[in-house]
């Protein structure tokens, strides 16, 4: 019982085939000018085609990374670099992935202004709040698309239209979101996006940036021409066209996949909200990533409640895959207004293409006397129960 699919897919295996070739026989390195080297650069070019078909952009806008947390720096640190001279100020959002707010603080230490603009219960940002917090010295906005954690489906659109027409570059972190639901650059208005494979059934170790045409990033490694001249190092090609491969594929499954896993999704919080007392949804109901589903159990320690379920082969997290081994509470909980105690004892349970329904009934099975026989050792629950009555 696989419930992480956020922090990473299992590889498909029609992306795998399409990598072995790239493996084995066609080992050469895209950058030279003989046979060998020719068929590993049109393989990279055919992958950059499916990445770019996939979110409505050109292949020329499509820059291969090794990680999402790479195109992501890149991104905000790019940002910073190309208009920091006469823009000092940077906006994100107070639940973005560590990757994004740690080169904010990063930033933040060299003398820029960094706004975080804080979400509502759900965990929404909205459009209204990004512009009254935009100022003339805003070099960029950084928004993710979808949550990684709680699942929340930001307006993007809204926000990209407030940003586009003030002049202002936006950034979104889509990498829980490409492969899972509809993303077209074009109509949400965003000048950069960052993507990440191995969260669509793609290998590990391959992300990619899109950079609008027209937004001018300095190279963020240096010591090639690979990439255009944007990001030096011999590609990983075998990685890359398992990415356009397993795009692909999502892509064409998308529809009735993300039918399937919301109702999956729904099945698992409507049966868990019914039937285990003092059990609290973390996001939203609506706007949410189909297989996302995440609660925090009152007087339950996720740390002790994944090793029960672990126990019983079920895989599952306490949030970021990142920091999932932290004791310190969720930063997305608490920036939601959830409790320390309460956002200590969240799981988060992410379903993916290999989940049914046999293994959602499984899961509801599990957890009610789990999280029972966790609380009958906790004396605050004792306590709690007294009071009740």
């Amino acid at each position: 019982m696989y419930f992480d699919n956020a922090a990473t897919t299992m590889l498909h295996p029609d992306a795998l085939a399409a990598m072995m070739p790239y493996l084995t026989d066609h080992f050469g390195n895209p950058s030279g000018v003989y046979g060998y080297a020719h068929t590993a650069r049109k393989a990279v070019e055919d992958a950059r085609v499916q990445i770019a078909r996939a979110i409505n952009a050109r292949p020329d806008e499509i820059v291969f990374t090794g990680s999402g947390t790479e195109a992501d720096n890149w991104a905000i640190l790019g940002a910073a670099e190309a208009l920091g001279r006469k823009k000092r100020h940077i906006m994100t959002t107070a639940i973005e992935h560590h990757a994004v707010l740690h080169t904010c603080k990063h930033l933040e230490k060299q003398g820029y202004d960094v706004t975080y603009l804080p979400v509502d219960g759900e965990g929404f940002v909205t459009p209204e709040a990004v512009e009254e917090s935009l100022r003339p010295d805003t070099a960029l906005v950084s928004v993710m698309l979808a949550n990684n954690e709680i699942g929340a489906i930001q307006p993007l659109a809204a926000i990209g239209e407030i940003t586009r027409r003030r002049g202002v570059w936006l950034h979104t972190d889509a990498v829980q979101a490409v492969g899972h639901i509809p993303v077209d650059v074009e109509a949400l208005r965003v000048d950069m996006l960052t993507l990440s494979a191995h969260k669509f059934y793609g290998p590990k170790g391959v992300g990619a940036l899109y950079v609008r045409g027209g937004v001018r990033l300095k190279p963020f490694i240096h010591g090639g021409g690979q990439e255009n001249n944007r990001r030096a190092g011999t590609e990983n090609v075998a990685g890359i066209v398992g990415a356009g491969a397993a795009i692909a594929i999502t892509g064409g499954e998308m529809p009735a996949e993300s039918a399937r896993l919301a109702a999956l999704r729904d099945r698992l919080i409507d049966s868990i909200m019914r039937n285990i007392p003092l059990a609290h949804l973390n996001g939203p109901r609506e706007n949410r990533l189909p297989g996302n589903a995440n609660f925090s159990f009152d007087f339950v320690e996720s740390g002790s409640l994944l090793h029960l379920l672990d126990t019983e082969g079920c895989c599952a997290s306490s949030g970021a895959s990142c920091s999932s081994g932290s004791p310190d509470p969720s930063h997305v909980l608490m920036a939601l207004g959830v409790p320390p105690e309460r956002a200590r004892g969240s799981i988060r349970f992410t379903m993916g293409r290999h989940t049914t329904g046999a293994d959602v009934d499984a899961l509801l099975e599990l957890l009610p006397p789990m999280v029972e026989r966790l609380r009958a050792m906790s004396p605050m629950y004792e306590d709690y129960l007294r009071s009740q009555k």
